[in-house]
């Protein structure tokens, strides 16, 4: 079962930047960024595709952008001018190649507060 692992979340300013990295242990098929705040249900951030092809939240374009480097199974999520609204734990999700099955990062705090 491939495992992914995040790291990057933390503290930052209203304004600030900060990025956040996923890292697979096998191979994956389409990558994602999902967010969930306290109170809310967890929604899709951002979205990568086998085909290259890009998907962004309607409150996150512009400000945000989902990467990946594939020779590491590695995506990130750089995240830029940042506002208490962004505040959430942010979770990596990947599909799988065959199965199509998805699997779950175990989270990362991302707060934005002056």
């Amino acid at each position: 079962q491939v495992q992914l692992v995040e790291s990057g979340g933390g503290l930052v300013q209203p304004g600030g930047s900060l990025k956040l990295s996923c890292a697979a242990s096998g191979n994956v098929y389409a990558m994602a960024w999902y967010r969930q705040a306290p109170g809310k249900q967890r929604e899709l951030v951002a979205l990568l595709t086998y085909g290259g092809r890009t998907n962004y939240a309607d409150s996150v374009k512009g400000r945000f952008r989902i990467s990946t480097d594939n020779a590491k199974n590695t995506w990130y999520l750089e995240m830029t001018w940042l506002n208490p609204d962004d505040t959430a734990i942010y979770y990596c999700n990947a599909v799988l190649p065959g199965t199509l099955s998805q699997v779950w990062g175990q989270g990362t705090q991302v707060t934005v507060s002056s």
